[in-house]
């Protein structure tokens, strides 16, 4: 594999460096100070997990747990240079963070709040559940360079790639260490190439080794995505992360246009992957650890017509492990699939079908900038290690968003969601999430800087 890596990071870089007959980015740089841009998001958010049968770990007993919530206030900060005038143009970057809890507040198992580490007797860093933090604070800069239009950036970034794709689904971004290459040389062609060796996970504040087992050694990525043209879309991408996993992705999309301006859009995704034995997994069926693989694909087919979309999607997991993502320090939104809820319908060969229908309320003309999706999807077939051949899960998804339009607080959004999630008892909490009523409420507010 490591030969392989070598060669198509070759190939990445050599066409990085071929010169095309569209315009250079580099070529059109405005300066350092110019081009330059910073933000600050305010972001207010809470979410509270009802578990309705839970299994107590120590005790074996099942009962319900009403406080599983999670309540904070972030401001996260992005400021970001512009690239210096010359054939090859540089800049910094500086990304980051400051929370505080609101309220006593002392869960942390929705990786919204971090915890200190766990310390034995002795002062020694062990496994184990630490306080959670009042206040914390977190972050890094960067540099980068741009030659013509290929973009090289080394340091602290929030990434966005199928196979490491960094959680922003919290208080906090996820943020990864290293070096990513980014080439649009070829025009509908966007090529990356990087290697990172930190993972700061959306609930931790420190880069260093976890003793409870979630670090990062080293991660190299590839891959590349290209339009052939207005309606179709292709990807794929690779990973390889030392002593953890390796793991390939693949996309086809395509918009069919329909008359009165409606479409029909036909999506393609799918994961292989193989686990080393150093990985973290769950729902096995096999003793060997180092033969656990897992394919996973989805098919989904979407019908827009004014401000109605519906969409069909079957999702379907085989191997001998399920599909498992983040607790190798992958990336904690590392799953680009139609069937990802608060539950993923990841289970050891499950099946899953969804039905969801959104209404943009703007076309509507009733109140522009709200939207509402609800989705309900139904897993069945879940292997279970010398249990069941056939658990089942389900979940019914809704989810209210209001983003002002206009004014002073323009862009400034609020983001209600539910889930209401069951399973069955073969698959409950010691095998996956357990029955689960879950809120989560976020007021994003965004104030631009320069």
């Amino acid at each position: 594999m490591l030969n392989a890596q070598k060669l198509t990071l070759a190939v990445l870089i050599s066409a990085a460096i071929i010169s095309s007959a569209q315009a250079s980015e580099q070529s059109e740089a405005k300066g350092f100070v110019e081009d330059a841009n910073g933000s600050i998001l305010f972001r207010t958010g809470y979410i509270s997990r009802d578990k309705t049968n839970y299994v107590d770990n120590l005790t074996g007993q099942v009962k319900q747990v009403k406080d599983t919530s999670s309540f904070a206030q972030s401001a996260i900060v992005n400021l970001d240079s512009g690239f210096t005038q010359g054939i090859v143009g540089f800049g910094v970057g500086v990304v980051g963070d400051g929370s505080f809890k609101i309220g006593e507040n002392k869960n942390a198992g929705n990786q919204m709040i971090p915890r200190e580490t766990a310390l034995n007797d002795k002062g020694v860093p062990t496994k184990g559940i630490g306080d959670t933090y009042d206040h914390w604070a977190r972050g890094g800069a960067n540099v980068k360079a741009r030659f013509s239009n290929t973009t090289v950036r080394y340091g602290t970034q929030v990434l966005d790639l199928p196979v490491l794709a960094s959680n922003t689904g919290r208080m906090v971004p996820e943020y990864f260490t290293g070096t990513l290459l980014t080439s649009h040389e070829i025009k509908n062609l966007e090529l990356v190439a990087g290697k990172f060796t930190k993972d700061q996970m959306s609930d931790r504040i420190n880069t260093d080794a976890d003793v409870n087992g979630n670090s990062l050694d080293r991660a190299i990525v590839w891959g590349g995505k290209y339009k052939f043209n207005d309606n179709l879309n292709a990807s794929y991408y690779g990973l390889d992360s030392k002593n953890k996993l390796e793991r390939h992705y693949a996309n086809v999309n395509f918009k069919q246009p329909l008359t009165n301006d409606s479409s029909l859009t036909y999506d393609f995704s799918g994961y292989h992957t193989k686990f080393d034995e150093n990985a973290i997994t769950y729902s096995e069926t096999t003793d060997d650890k180092s033969n656990r693989k897992n394919n996973i694909w989805a098919i989904s087919t979407s019908y827009n017509t004014g401000p109605h979309n519906v969409m069909v999607a079957y999702q379907q997991n085989t191997g001998n492990v399920g599909y498992d993502y983040g607790q190798n320090a992958d990336g904690f939104q590392s799953i680009y699939l139609p069937n990802s809820y608060m539950s993923d319908f990841i289970g050891n060969h499950e099946k899953s079908a969804q039905i969801q229908y959104s209404l943009d309320f703007g076309k509507l003309g009733v109140l522009p900038g709200l939207n509402w999706t609800t989705a309900f999807v139904y897993g069945w077939d879940i292997k279970v290690k010398n249990v069941t051949d056939d658990a089942q899960e389900h979940e019914f998804f809704n989810q209210v968003k209001y983003t002002v339009q206009s004014g002073f607080a323009k862009d400034a959004s609020l983001r209600i969601r539910n889930s209401y999630y069951r399973a069955s008892d073969a698959y409950q909490n010691g095998n996956y999430i357990g029955d689960t009523n879950e809120w989560r409420i976020f007021l994003d507010i965004p104030v631009k800087l320069f």
